[in-house]
């Protein structure tokens, strides 16, 4: 498709053009759209209930009860309900709070954590079918997907989080479509969305960076409120040398991509939702298994290990902002102590990620493992995300060197958990109630009905 510039009339239209896709779209008739939806659904809940007793979301909860309003929403794991636009922050916070939750190659972001929290306060306060529930889950998939590919790299390099710019748009867009919005009024919700477009990398490693998931889910709700009451608002946000695009990316690439091919496939579908395996961040799973792998196959003591190189295509481990962490929580963004873990043969499971320090033997070996770039290695065509791959390199000392490569994490798109798989993290998390992960499961697998959604929203709390 040819590239049009920011300031002609078709660029002007790209805000109109979308709503109008959005309202046509009938995802509730593809069968792998739904089911991929309900395992999103199913993800989501697993890393919410993981987080259930997460310090920062009591933090959080003291904040929302000190502001009051009406508890008519359930949050995860909770026992008790907060108000539409609370639920949403408590909601979104609670389910990237570890870093459990799924991601999206497309996005370089999560988008179920922001797009299912504001579902989940419309259904609570309108009569959402459980089979539009699902296709309004599947539309904010593909909203976000789309703008992450419009958006393009550098808006993330520079240091935005896509979770929170991209995912505040994509949320409004998929809760105006649960409540049935006109195209006008979906023009009126993406403007209202994306003028509260916010989110910093410089967050990463803090409680803040799932905030940004509750800020976005939050924000959504509010301009689909806002939209509802007929604020006055730009029905045009995306488009123009002020629009979304021209300052927050790049209007041609924008232009270029973001309706291209439209209903040719559902991104949720394909290339499809990344289910996470470990509970850190996803640029950092290449490397875990890797690590992990060496470990298995070679009969080292860290000990030995004289040398580790972890090796990455040129910022590849943009996400990766810690390099001395200290603790857990500082370790879901930090490849050294992910790998150091692994190649001690520790668990990479949510106790080695928690706000506890990190244990003496594993902070004694970070300075061993450097990270190192290479340009000239050819990313693998299979590769997610695309030019992506990560290789770990051990040196003994000995002076034995074992290296292990992986382009396609376990979870990733091409090498995806199954649905037992994803049912089996839901209940690995609530091994205490196992009852309740097999009615969670059971609820998502029929959602069809207004009364399905009742039913799966009174088993979150």
């Amino acid at each position: 498709m040819t590239h049009v510039h920011a300031s002609t009339g078709r660029d002007r239209r790209l805000t109109e053009k979308l709503a109008d896709l959005v309202v046509s779209s009938r995802p509730e008739n593809d069968a792998a759209a739904m089911a991929a939806a309900r395992l999103g659904i199913l993800d989501y809940l697993a890393a919410s209930f993981a987080a259930r007793e997460d310090a920062g979301l009591a933090k959080l909860w003291s904040i929302t009860e000190a502001e009051g309003g009406r508890a008519e929403v359930p949050v995860i794991g909770q026992q008790r309900k907060a108000s539409f636009l609370s639920a949403a922050l408590l909601n979104g916070y609670i389910g990237h709070a570890l870093d459990f939750d799924d991601v999206h190659s497309d996005v370089r972001g999560h988008p179920s954590t922001v797009i299912l929290p504001a579902l989940i306060s419309v259904a609570a306060v309108s009569s959402v079918s459980g089979q539009r529930f699902l296709a309004a889950y599947v539309i904010g998939v593909e909203v976000m997907a789309r703008l992450g590919r419009a958006i393009g790299d550098a808006h993330y390099i520079k240091g935005w989080h896509n979770t929170s710019t991209l995912g505040v748009i994509a949320a409004a867009v998929a809760a105006g479509y649960a409540k049935g919005f006109s195209a006008e009024q979906l023009q009126k919700a993406i403007g209202f969305a994306a003028t509260q477009a916010s989110g910093l990398r410089a967050q990463f490693g803090t409680e803040t960076k799932p905030l940004h998931a509750g800020l976005a889910a939050q924000s959504a709700l509010l301009a689909v409120r806002l939209a509802e009451a007929d604020f006055g608002g730009s029905s045009q946000a995306l488009d123009g040398k002020h629009g979304f695009f021209a300052v927050y990316g790049d209007p041609e690439l924008a232009n270029s991509v973001l309706l291209q091919d439209w209903g040719a496939s559902w991104r949720i579908v394909t290339p499809g939702l990344w289910f996470k395996i470990y509970p850190f961040c996803s640029a950092a799973h290449h490397a875990a298994d890797a690590a992990v792998r060496l470990a298995a196959r070679h009969a080292f003591a860290p000990a030995e290990l004289e040398a580790v190189r972890i090796i990455f295509p040129p910022e590849g481990d943009a996400a990766l902002v810690e390099r001395e962490p200290r603790t857990g929580e500082q370790g879901r963004f930090s490849v050294e102590y992910v790998a150091s873990l692994a190649l001690h043969r520790r668990s990479l499971s949510l106790e080695s990620f928690t706000a506890a320090p990190i244990a003496p033997d594993i902070l004694a070996f970070l300075p061993r493992v450097q990270r190192a770039y290479d340009s000239q290695i050819a990313p693998a065509p299979e590769a997610v995300p695309k030019g992506r791959f990560t290789i770990v390199e051990i040196t003994t000392k000995a002076g034995q060197v074992y290296r292990e490569r992986v382009d396609r994490p376990r979870g990733a798109p091409g090498n995806a958990l199954t649905a037992a798989e994803v049912q089996q993290k839901l209940a690995d998390v609530l091994t205490a109630d196992p009852t309740l992960a097999e009615r969670l499961a059971s609820t998502t697998a029929s959602l069809a009905s207004e009364t399905d959604t009742a039913h799966l929203l009174a088993l979150l709390a």
